[in-house]
């Protein structure tokens, strides 16, 4: 296999406006709630809930639910922004709306490159089987440097070069390609020894904060040289690494940035107008988008390193590796979407086609949303599943088996479940708000502690009394409801 050289070609010229084709498809219907077998006191119940929330100080929320590709139900409440840098209520923000953008996290990781991926092997362009070096070049492994991890299986570089030239596709999708969790690219001082943070050691991996392409090319440098916990496929370790690595991929084979490949192959022919990478860079403003951190990446002032953004996050994506590594476009996070359009990106995977359109077969949609093994059927490829009740904490209790979808840190949901044809696209910014223990846990926020915040509470009311008409729901819910409050 040749390997293409890193750069890729972006479509476009500078100061050369896209022509941008219509839509394929007319936008989905919508149908009320009760036509598609909810309850409207279901809805009712997450309003009063989000409502009541919002009141007492979480940020805000973004709700579409489709089923057999109909919207049933879009919401939003909060505002955009509401807390100043010193925690004080922010009143005089606008009120998000269902246009609003929301920082995506890790469901980037589902629609920046899953997406991809299951296109390109529809098209016979990638296998799963396929080495990571062939396509990012003989330096994956020849570039290997040697850490002696504390929690690491033992190697010697020799190992470690033979373990990295075995890294397949399938290792980066499933997680167990042996990656750390988070090597800290962006960070000058880290002990990567004991992957902990750190004011003195240096970080033998450090590629920069930039946020620019030299940075990004200087961050694909270091991942490899970036050796391995332990040789791949001997265990899961959900690692960003591994999606970063994923997008770049996914770049060499179409010649395009991950942007502007989902804009192309996905956005354009569905006519999704909200959804992408820097916003701020393609025509919206800071007001578009729920912020996320108050005080940038420094946990309310417990977090500092070279470069560090100290304002509030607004229209840039949160996660560090992303902007200060990657500039804003990665494979693990970085896309920013309203929950309508979402939602109908997600709608996708119920049938792969959309109109007369084939996108996915349907056996790379089963490939890649079957269980990867009887003892971990809560992972399919990159997709989170429900498996045996082990993803109730997002996909709720009653949700089957089968269904799949993904989390993202800074409070996102996607959920899928092709047994009953529903998704559910919900959009928080939890961490607009202060942190709560800055000594003790800086990365957790006081708009954890809400309700709203659980994700999983929105299936769990909605599934209740589904598809029985006759159903006198109102004890349930409110049970569910005490629960809650």
């Amino acid at each position: 296999m040749q390997v293409i050289d890193y750069e890729p070609e972006i479509s476009g010229t500078e100061n050369t406006d896209p022509v941008i084709p219509e839509p394929e498809i007319p936008e989905p219907e919508r149908i009320s709630p009760s036509d598609a077998g909810f309850h409207d006191e279901c809805f009712s119940l997450i309003d009063e809930i989000i409502s009541r929330d919002v009141e007492n100080g979480f940020p805000s929320a973004e709700l579409t639910v489709m089923r057999d590709g109909k919207i049933v139900y879009e919401n939003a409440w909060g505002r955009v922004n509401s807390y100043y840098p010193d925690g004080e209520r922010k009143e005089d923000s606008p009120e998000v709306t269902t246009d609003t953008l929301y920082d995506l996290a890790s469901v980037t990781k589902m629609f920046g490159v899953n997406y991809a991926l299951h296109k390109l092997m529809t098209e016979g362009r990638i296998n799963l089987e396929d080495k990571v070096y062939e396509y990012i070049g003989d330096r994956f492994y020849s570039d290997v440097t040697e850490i002696a991890y504390v929690k690491g299986d033992p190697s010697d570089l020799v190992t470690q070069k033979e373990w990295k030239k075995q890294v397949t596709i399938r290792d980066l999708i499933t997680h167990t390609a042996g990656f750390p969790a988070d090597p800290h690219y962006c960070h000058r001082y880290f002990n990567a020894k004991e992957q902990e943070l750190s004011t003195e050691d240096i970080n033998p991996l450090f590629a920069g904060y930039g946020a620019d392409d030299e940075t990004k090319e200087a961050t694909v440098e270091a991942i490899c040289r970036t050796p391995l916990l332990y040789g791949p496929g001997k265990r899961t370790l959900y690692s960003d690494v591994d999606y970063m690595l994923l997008g770049i991929v996914v770049e060499q084979i179409t010649g395009m940035d991950l942007d502007t490949y989902l804009k192309e192959t996905f956005c354009v022919p569905l006519g999704l107008k909200r959804i992408t990478y820097e916003p701020l860079e393609h025509g919206f403003a800071p007001d578009d988008c729920a912020a996320t951190e108050l005080n940038g990446n420094t946990r309310d002032g417990a977090v500092s390193f070279d470069g560090i953004r100290t304002y509030t996050i607004q229209g840039e994506v949160h996660d560090e590796n992303a902007y200060y590594c990657m500039g804003g476009v990665s494979g693990h996070a970085g896309l920013f979407a309203s929950s309508t359009d979402l939602a109908r990106l997600a709608d996708l995977m119920l049938s792969g086609t959309a109109g007369d359109k084939e996108y996915f077969s349907q056996e790379v949609i089963d490939l890649f949303t079957s269980k990867k093994s009887d003892s971990e059927k809560n992972w399919g490829l990159g997709w989170w599943r429900q498996g045996d009740k082990q993803r109730t904490k997002y996909f709720g209790t009653k949700a089957g088996e089968s269904t799949f979808g993904h989390q993202g840190w800074t409070g996102t949901l996607i959920m899928i479940d092709p047994e009953k044809k529903i998704v559910i696209a919900y959009l928080t910014n939890k961490i607009n708000t202060r942190v709560t223990d800055r000594e003790g846990n800086p990365n957790k926020f006081d708009g954890g502690k809400y309700v709203s915040a659980s994700l999983g509470f929105v299936p769990e009311i909605l599934y209740t009394g589904l598809d029985d008409e006759s159903a006198d729901v109102t004890d349930a819910l409110e049970e569910l409801g005490r629960k809650m409050s």
